[in-house]
């Protein structure tokens, strides 16, 4: 399911997180835009932000699994 975190950019530690299973995002005129791929109303706006409100929009919700780590080389 779609899911992002929005940095806010004054108001540290009050992020939050946005999740739909039809959300996409779009940057456009200043706006980060939110919006539901709605079959009845495609593209409707769901949330808007300005966009100088915000840090950053990452998409927190692909299970990433973490890559086989193996000890760094020791330097001798």
């Amino acid at each position: 399911m779609p899911a992002y975190l929005v940095v806010h950019a004054e108001r540290r530690g009050d992020d939050t997180v946005i999740e739909d299973p039809d959300l996409t995002v779009e940057f456009a005129d200043g706006w980060v835009l939110f919006k539901d791929r709605d079959l009845i109303q495609p593209n409707r706006v769901a949330i808007a932000i300005p966009a100088a409100q915000v840090l950053r929009v990452e998409r927190v919700d692909e299970d990433q699994e973490p890559a086989r780590q193996e000890p760094a080389p020791q330097k001798e």
